[in-house]
């Protein structure tokens, strides 16, 4: 059950208008795999993150710190039977991504801030997330979604993805409640497209990247679904 995934890779993202990522989408297709999970709109990503009690994960990317780090739980669906616990480090332009499949029961327990599940497993990065969370005081902050259509390229690991719908709620943390209340983030017809990879992109790729009316961002899904809650505070 606790698969563990490790990544280390380069992430570049752009806001795109839906007009025009629903034709780069229609082109891309013509030339790279999509995703085995895409349906006619994509898939769904659900995340709960963690922070501290200070915010200070939300305050490093704000500040654009260089080291900075995320810690969440994600589903793909409400009735999902697992989770990813994921630990996602950012250092300059590259990610260093490690997950660990967990069994919904323990997400569940996770999410209500109690971390001693992490500490009964023999995983190496479980017992440091236990140890930092504990530490460090971490709660559970923010649910975030939104649906994803993806192209992937297995050499480089290559994917390009396109995320729209974004919302979130910070009142509702449960990640398998179907009916969770949330609310929009940002601009309705704004998608975050992303190219991530390893070593390099193909030059055929960039060609077919060239090709779409983009602007490029640096901002993270999480900042902004609490951006309107904890500019109060």
């Amino acid at each position: 059950m606790s698969n563990i995934h490790d990544v280390r890779r380069r992430e570049i993202k752009y806001r795109v208008a839906f007009d025009n990522a629903s034709r780069a989408k229609q082109y891309i297709g013509k030339v790279l795999q999509g995703d085995p999970h895409n349906g006619s709109d994509g898939y769904l990503v659900r995340s709960l993150y963690f922070d501290t009690l200070w915010n200070r994960d939300l305050e490093e990317k704000k500040d654009g710190l260089e080291s900075r780090r995320k810690i969440r739980l994600r589903v793909y669906s409400p009735e999902a039977a697992t989770a990813k616990l994921e630990l996602k480090e950012k250092q300059g332009f590259w990610q260093h991504k490690r997950s660990i499949t967990i069994p919904r029961e323990m997400a569940i327990h996770l999410s209500t801030g109690d971390y001693t599940s992490l500490a009964r497993m023999q995983l190496p990065l479980a017992q440091q997330l236990y140890r930092f969370m504990s530490e460090q005081m971490y709660r559970p902050k923010c649910i975030v979604q939104y649906r994803r259509y993806a192209f992937i390229v297995p050499a480089n690991d290559i994917r390009i993805t396109f995320d729209s719908k974004l919302m979130a709620t910070e009142g509702y943390l449960d990640l398998y409640r179907d009916d969770a209340f949330l609310y929009p983030v940002g601009w309705p017809d704004d998608v975050t497209l992303e190219v991530k990879y390893n070593n390099f992109l193909f030059s055929y790729i960039k060609d077919l990247l060239d090709d779409i009316d983009k602007v490029p961002v640096s901002y993270s899904k999480y900042v902004m679904s609490r951006f309107m809650t904890h500019s109060l505070e």
